[in-house]
C-alpha cells in the first residue's frame, strides 16, 4: 500500500481526468444543441452521456474513477417548424437535437466544480508533503 499522501494525489488526478472528459462531453453537446441532419427526414446530433465507475488501484490500496462509457441519450428529439430548412420533411418540420440548454449548462457548472474540488485537494496534498520535506530536512 502506498502512503495516504501519494494514494490521495493519485485519487483527486482521477478525478480530474475524469471531470476534464465530463467537461468534453457536456461542451460537445453545448456546440452541437442546434446540429440538425443534412438532409430532409434525417436524424440530428443526439445527446451524448458519460458513465463514470470506481477502480481499484491495488498499488495504492484505493479506489479512483474512471470514465466507464460515453453513450447517446435516448431521449427523443423535438421537432420545429421551419419549412426552408435542408433537413425539413414534406411538411416543413425539423428534427432537432435532444440536447437541452439547461441541463447542459447545469452540467457544465456541476462539472467545474467538481474540477475546482479535486484540484484543491491535489493543492492541499501538495502543501502537505512540502511541509513534511521542510520537517525532515530540519
Amino acid at each position: 500500500m502506498a502512503d495516504p499522501l501519494t494514494a490521495t494525489m493519485h485519487i483527486a488526478s482521477s478525478g480530474l481526468q475524469a471531470q476534464a472528459e465530463r467537461m468534453r462531453v457536456v461542451s460537445e453537446n453545448l456546440a452541437n444543441a442546434r446540429s440538425t441532419g443534412d438532409v430532409a427526414g434525417s436524424d440530428p446530433y443526439s445527446r451524448k452521456t458519460i458513465t463514470f465507475e470506481s477502480e481499484m488501484q491495488r498499488a495504492l490500496g484505493a479506489e479512483t474513477v474512471r470514465v466507464k462509457e460515453i453513450g447517446t441519450d435516448k431521449a427523443p428529439y423535438t421537432v420545429e417548424y421551419e419549412p426552408g430548412h435542408p433537413a425539413a420533411d414534406e411538411n416543413g418540420f425539423v428534427k432537432m437535437p435532444n440536447v437541452n440548454m439547461l441541463v447542459e449548462m447545469a452540467d457544465m457548472r456541476e462539472t467545474n466544480r467538481s474540477y475546482e474540488a479535486n484540484l484543491k485537494v491535489m493543492t492541499q496534498t501538495r502543501e502537505m508533503v512540502m511541509r513534511h520535506i521542510s520537517l525532515l530536512s530540519e
